[in-house]
């Protein structure tokens, strides 16, 4: 599953100064250390909350007049008592570290409910998205908590160290040496500008499902046209032993996927029609595993030349399309509309 490797790309690099994380966890968001909070935690127990350490608003929007500063200092007063009980609440779990989900309704901190955190060495990431709550939850083992009461030792992550990290002109968060790891994995690419930098993930994103696709089905293929090539040649005899209008369509199925060698070639700047002659006989004197080489230009065994792609990328080139081709055919049809 793709969805468990979580890739961030921050620019002012190279490309060779990416690193893959896969004990621990890369955030996005930089730590809060403006209130003078800790900017390193070791033996790090890390709470994932989704409830608002501000002070409640109303479900309605109503304006509350105040006419002296009595009344004020009530106000202030209690905000700083109901903010000093959820600190409170969530240091008596054991928690240190604190990631804390945005909120759409309120702020989800304020600069006191921060001044609070960092008097109890409390190391907050803020502004956590919805989408990140499940990565981070099967990464670090813990369990997202809707409410400061549910906030227990058994639902915090652990890990050996949280800190904030240098990357170009910015901060991450990075967590690392947590336990029962293994499930997910982050990777942070680096390039000198955003253009390099969409393409390496590019990259990435392609090699991933490669991999993926040798996981789903284990098998290789010679690669250049030589598997639609020999698949093409054994439809093509059988459609000799077949009669009317099947025999049509399994012949015009074999010359199909003709196209793709074709194609191969016509893309690497050599004669189309003359090599899919020759991979063609090639392949009916046994030579099953012979295709177009685009570096010799020439036609050579793809496997000693280790050209070679996975079972899965065939097989769903195969399937996609005639699954096209059957849907088209079901259409009686047109009927144009002015």
């Amino acid at each position: 599953d793709l969805r468990d490797i979580a890739i961030l790309k921050k620019g002012g690099g190279t490309i060779d100064d990416s690193i893959m994380l896969d004990n621990g966890l890369l955030l996005n968001q930089k730590p809060c250390t403006s209130s003078g909070g800790p900017a390193r935690v070791e033996n790090a127990k890390i709470g994932l909350i989704q409830f608002c350490i501000s002070p409640p608003k109303t479900d309605l929007e109503s304006t509350v007049v105040v006419n002296d500063y009595q009344q004020m200092d009530r106000i202030l007063k209690e905000e700083r008592n109901y903010i000093l009980s959820i600190v409170k609440k969530i240091r008596k779990s054991g928690c240190n570290v604190v990631l804390i989900q945005k909120s759409i309704l309120r702020d989800a901190v304020t600069d006191l409910s921060l001044h609070y955190l960092a008097k109890a060495k409390i190391f907050v990431v803020r502004d956590i998205e919805r989408d990140q709550i499940e990565f981070i939850s099967k990464t670090l083992g813990c369990l997202p908590v809707a409410h400061v009461d549910h906030l227990t030792p058994d639902k915090l992550g652990k890990a050996d160290l949280v800190e904030g990290m240098p990357v170009g002109n910015s901060r991450v968060t990075k967590i690392t040496g947590v336990e029962g790891t293994g499930a997910t994995s982050c990777c942070l690419l680096r390039a000198s500008n955003k253009l390099v930098l969409e393409e390496a993930e590019r990259s990435l994103h392609d090699a991933q499902c490669v991999i993926r696709c040798l996981v789903q089905k284990p098998f290789m293929l010679p690669g250049g046209g030589a598997p639609e090539v020999e698949v093409s040649r054994k439809l093509g005899a059988w459609a000799k032993t077949l009669t009317g209008m099947e025999s049509y369509c399994v012949k015009g199925f074999a010359e199909a996927l003709e196209v793709v060698p074709y194609t191969l070639a016509e893309n690497a700047g050599l004669n189309p029609m003359q090599m899919v002659t020759e991979l063609r006989n090639h392949h009916q004197n046994g030579n099953a595993n012979h295709g177009i080489n685009v570096r010799k230009g020439c036609l050579t065994n793809m496997l000693e030349e280790n050209v070679v792609q996975p079972l899965q990328v065939t097989l769903s080139a195969f399937t996609l399309a005639t699954e096209c081709v059957r849907m088209i055919l079901k259409i009686d049809d047109i009927v144009p509309i002015r």
